[in-house]
């Protein structure tokens, strides 16, 4: 592309917005965007159903895989099962994508996974009341939960991010330290926002692409 020369990773909140802020600068950029495909990929490589592996590495991670187990994706595993499975195809994945094109890639730890390429960095989140309206707007008819249900759902999700994050990143998921820019999205309408965004990353990848030092 002849807009962004390197990749570019956004780690969300649950109901922040951050997949449309992640598709929208996407678009702005001129660059191919990843999000569910990683799913769809995962699926096909290891013969599974999307809504399995989605359940098990995106919504119930903390269930199906212990917070406190760590590990490293450069030696052998001692505790093999189908969920490190889905994590070991979903980290070739994720660097076979950036290495073939400039890209927005969504979630999964793509950031840590990527670290040794220099992507550039985004984390989005909101407080809980922007979460919860956010996802009330987009929820589906008839799938109406009380507030009390939404919110217990959005911290569910978050957790189970954060546990799988906890895999992949020597960093806390959220950390301000691992991330090149965090956007609080409370109140902020994306659309408007995103052009702002795409002109600072430009930046970035042109002071990159010269040399200079960036942090």
């Amino acid at each position: 592309s002849d807009v962004c020369s390197s990749d570019l990773t956004v780690s969300r909140e649950f109901g922040s917005g951050g997949r449309e802020l992640g598709k929208r600068l996407a678009d702005v950029l001129g660059v191919a965007y990843y999000d569910k495909e990683i799913i769809s990929k995962i699926a096909e490589n290891l013969k599974l159903d999307e809504q399995y592996i989605e359940n098990h590495l995106e919504r119930d991670f903390t269930v199906n895989f212990p917070y406190t187990f760590r590990c490293s994706f450069s030696t052998p595993f001692y505790a093999m099962n189908q969920v490190v499975d889905m994590l070991v195809e979903q980290h070739k994945i994720i660097r076979t994508l950036a290495k073939r094109e400039d890209c927005v890639i969504v979630g999964r730890g793509a950031d840590a996974v990527l670290h040794d390429m220099g992507p550039y960095n985004i984390f989005v989140y909101a407080d809980m009341a922007a979460k919860k309206e956010r996802c009330r707007n987009r929820a589906s008819p008839g799938k109406t939960l009380s507030e009390r249900e939404l919110e217990r759902r959005i911290r569910q999700i978050d957790k189970a991010r954060a546990a799988s994050y906890d895999l992949v990143s020597g960093y806390p998921w959220g950390d301000k330290r691992a991330y090149h820019l965090c956007v609080n999205t409370t109140g902020l309408d994306i659309p408007q926002i995103v052009p702002h965004l795409a002109a600072f990353v430009k930046i970035w990848f042109e002071r990159k692409d010269h040399g200079d030092s960036i942090i």
